[in-house]
């Protein structure tokens, strides 16, 4: 049964701080993460503030005409993929992205359903929702144990805030 969370992301600054609070969990570096929702509802937002957290410098683009943009860190590969676009499962092979999934590194998925099919069980999904103009309804599905792991260390204060 999947492990589900909540969250609230009333502004952008709520969304980069969750961005930070993943970032900082050592398992997100080995985690596929898919993310659903409608155009704007700020997938690719939270995808770069996630990288930025994660120590990307330069430019971060949204993968939509590419299928993926791959970022190399020191201690990290990050791939960021945009199915958006995509409509033949050959491309899956003849891409290397079953390669891909196969390596160490963080996966990030926008529109993973167009890819049904080819990816394989995502460790979380965050559903974006947009209530209204700022306001973004994150819903967090751990689907594996790793998933769960995750979401169990999002809920658990941070050194800083923790009780002496």
């Amino acid at each position: 049964m999947p492990i589900v969370k909540n969250l609230l992301l009333c502004d952008e600054a709520a969304t980069e701080g969750f961005a930070r609070a993943l970032a900082a969990l050592p398992e997100v570096r080995q985690t596929y993460i898919e993310l659903q929702g409608d155009l704007g509802a700020g997938k690719t937002t939270l995808v770069r503030h996630l990288l930025r957290a994660l120590g990307v410098q330069g430019r971060i683009k949204s993968p939509t005409y590419a299928v993926v943009e791959p970022y190399e860190l020191p201690d990290l590969n990050i791939w960021h993929f945009d199915f958006y676009r995509f409509s033949d499962p050959r491309e899956w092979a003849d891409a290397g992205f079953r390669d891909i999934f196969a390596s160490p590194g963080l996966k990030l998925a926008e529109w993973p359903e167009k890819a049904a099919g080819c990816t394989p069980l995502a460790d979380l999904v965050i559903q974006l929702e947009v209530p209204d103009d700022e306001i973004r309804q994150a819903t967090l599905t751990a689907q594996t144990g790793l998933g769960v792991d995750l979401l169990r260390r999002l809920d658990e204060p941070a050194p800083s805030e923790a009780k002496t």
